[in-house]
């Protein structure tokens, strides 16, 4: 942009220099010529090509157009006083941009970029557990008595579980036999001892039970604790993020706003410097012929210009056919000077006899009508195709025995067409554009409405008839989406990985178009160009898409194959299919794309149809993570995505062609 500044300020400097020393000299040298075609490309840029930059005022564009087209091609006065009157004022913007619009926004100081921002956001997520960590925290009331109503401890008298689950091991001093001798029993000292020791294994299984009822609590306390302590975590993790993203889209907006009319102001003072400069040429270049008739409609021309003074004697003269000659002068190109000749006669013949004209021999009746033929002939170069498709299911279920769960599904499908056809078809230019919109809200504690599809597609392709059934044919196919998507249920998953022209991608292409009938079409383009745009990069992770992190877009040339089929098997059943593939010259054995479309149409009335879609992709572009089996993530690569879905609803189509009337000669 710095150099753009540069170029337009040494523009400008050449215009106010040069171009004044070229009226003077009444003649432009080949670098004034240079000079003055590049004001005009400047011009042009803001007001015919503008891209992301809009006029404020709609008739000053058109003004400066009729200014930029009256430097190039013929002169019109109007659009100079007009223009003159505008740029009284130098604080008039000629054009302005929105900030979002600005396309070198990660080169702007001040504005994060979404690498920044989800850095930042690890570095607050790790400092923040660190912190809960080291925090002290207590349990509410309620769930410190939902401990010892959960935990299940072993109660008075059962201790010796433990032991029989392995969970302790009894000491062998400790270890009674089960069959004792009744020798032993019957001596009193064995009996004595054989008491004593199980007093004792007695003690010792009842410290092991509240040993092991305490540790049990302890683990079950720690880790409700930990519990509550993430869930603390996550809400202060959740609300620190969301202020965090909202402060940085209002930095970023202020930092582009900021930026971005400190460019508009520099391009509207450049604006404004040329044309003030190309209207002095205009109106300094500028010339008018105009004729002047006497009284006997003798015709005397004279030019009306800034360049050089012309003028022309003329002889004034009344009914009598009495003569005054007169010098007409040119001052400027809105002046004339009138001064009598200094050789002035007079002569007077003798008056003419007038008479009164009879307008009623003009009255003639006309006695027939004749040579009436056809004045008219219908063409119809162009035709209007489109339908559309609401599908719509719910079911609702309460008590339902055996199970399930309420649900609720929108579809909405539109496609157009415009295609033009000459009535010898060689030329064809088809346009086309589809809209498809699908919501779900799965029934559940945590349902919440979910984005099943979303496609804005425009397609326009020209042709020439090449040879037989070929056509040298040029495309410009576009394709994004309307709302943000999401990896559901968004409480896991809250950052968007998808949004309005974010991603969106274009295809440019140049071959060759095969169509032998109206159901088959096989377009081959050597000459393609895609590209892949990410309009929001703090937002959406542009790296996802390939997108390098420094950048907004990437392009690539490439091989592409488009082939069309659209069949009616029975009246009331049609199948379409599209099928794309896109083959980067750059690696052509490791990367390419393939897009391939099929839709079944059953029609059941005239208003309600079934339709049954099965839709697959291969796009190297697009990654998707790759995790090893303790859920690490290891790496990325491109995966094959499939979408199929079966919809009844109401529908509505139209296939109108468009007259035009031609009259004959």
């Amino acid at each position: 942009m710095r150099s753009e500044k540069i170029k337009v300020i040494s523009l400008v400097f050449f215009l106010l220099y040069f171009i004044p020393v070229s009226f003077a000299q009444k003649s432009l040298s080949d670098r004034d010529a240079e000079l003055l075609n590049d004001g005009i490309n400047i011009l042009k840029k803001y007001f015919v090509e503008k891209g992301y930059w809009q006029t404020s005022d709609p008739k000053l564009e058109k003004d400066v157009k009729g200014l930029i087209h009256f430097v190039e091609d013929e002169p019109i006065d109007s659009i100079l006083f007009s223009i003159d009157t505008m740029t009284y004022d130098s604080s008039v913007k000629f054009v302005f941009r929105l900030p979002e619009y600005v396309h070198d926004s990660l080169s702007v100081p001040g504005y994060y970029p979404y690498t920044k921002v989800k850095q930042h956001l690890e570095m607050f997520g790790v400092k923040l557990q660190s912190e809960f960590q080291n925090r002290e925290l207590k349990l509410p009331a309620e769930r410190t008595a939902r401990i010892n109503q959960e935990v299940k401890l072993v109660p008075p008298g059962e201790g010796m579980k433990l032991f029989n689950d392995s969970v302790y091991k009894m000491p062998d001093n400790l270890i009674i036999p089960e069959v004792i001798p009744d020798s032993m029993l019957e001596n009193e000292v064995n009996f004595n001892r054989l008491m004593e020791l199980d007093s004792i294994r007695a003690a010792y299984v009842e410290q092991k039970r509240l040993e092991y009822n305490d540790s049990v609590l302890i683990q079950y306390r720690d880790s409700v604790l930990n519990q509550y302590r993430q869930e603390l975590f996550e809400v202060e993790y959740n609300k620190g993020k969301e202020k965090f993203i909202d402060s940085i889209e209002l930095n970023n907006y202020a930092v582009l706003k900021d930026y971005n009319n400190s460019v508009m102001q520099a391009v509207n003072d450049s604006i404004f410097t040329v044309i003030k400069v190309l209207s002095q040429y205009a109106d300094y270049i500028d010339t008018s012929r105009i004729e002047i008739q006497n009284l006997y409609n003798e015709p005397f021309q004279i030019s009306l210009s800034n360049l050089d003074n012309y003028y022309q004697r003329i002889w004034l003269k009344n009914e009598q056919n009495d003569s005054l000659r007169l010098l007409v002068k040119n001052l400027d190109k809105r002046t004339l000077q009138l001064t009598i000749d200094d050789g002035v006669t007079f002569s007077r013949f003798k008056p003419k006899e007038t008479k009164d004209f009879d307008f009623s021999s003009l009255n003639r009746h006309s006695m027939g009508l004749t040579g009436v033929g056809k004045q008219y002939e219908v063409q119809t170069p162009w035709t209007i195709t489109g339908d559309g498709t609401v599908g719509f299911s719910q079911t609702y279920l309460d008590n339902w025995k055996k199970g399930g769960q309420s649900a609720l599904s929108l579809l909405i499908v539109l496609k157009g067409a415009a295609n033009y056809s000459r009535a010898d078809g060689k030329v064809k230019w088809e346009n086309s554009a589809e809209i498809r919109n699908g919501w779900l809200r799965p029934g559940g504690d945590e349902s919440e409405l979910q984005k099943n599809d979303d496609k804005f597609e425009l397609t326009s392709r020209f042709g020439v008839s090449a040879f037989k059934k070929w056509y040298y044919s040029a495309e410009f196919n576009y394709e994004t989406q309307f709302f943000k998507g999401y990896k559901y249920p968004t409480s896991d998953y809250p950052d968007p990985i998808s949004a309005f022209m974010a991603p969106a991608k274009t295809f440019l292409k140049l071959g060759l178009d095969y169509k032998p009938n109206k159901e088959f079409s096989l377009f081959l383009s050597p000459l393609t160009v895609k590209n892949v745009y990410v309009r929001d990069t703090s937002l959406i992770d542009q790296t996802k898409y390939s997108i390098d992190e420094d950048r907004k877009s990437f392009w690539e040339p490439g091989l592409n194959a488009d082939v069309t089929f659209k069949k009616e098997i029975t009246k009331d059943i049609t199948y379409e299919t599209k099928y794309k593939m896109f083959i980067n010259y750059q690696q052509p054995f490791q990367k390419f794309d393939v897009n391939w479309e099929n839709l079944v149409v059953m029609k059941l009335n005239d208003y309600i149809n079934m339709r049954v879609m099965l839709h697959m992709i291969y796009d190297d572009d697009v990654l998707f993570p790759i995790f090893d089996d303790n859920d690490v993530k290891i790496g990325e690569e491109p995966r094959l995505q499939l979408k199929q879905f079966i919809s009844i609803g109401f529908s509505y189509a139209i296939n109108h062609k468009v007259l035009r009337t031609k009259r004959l000669k």
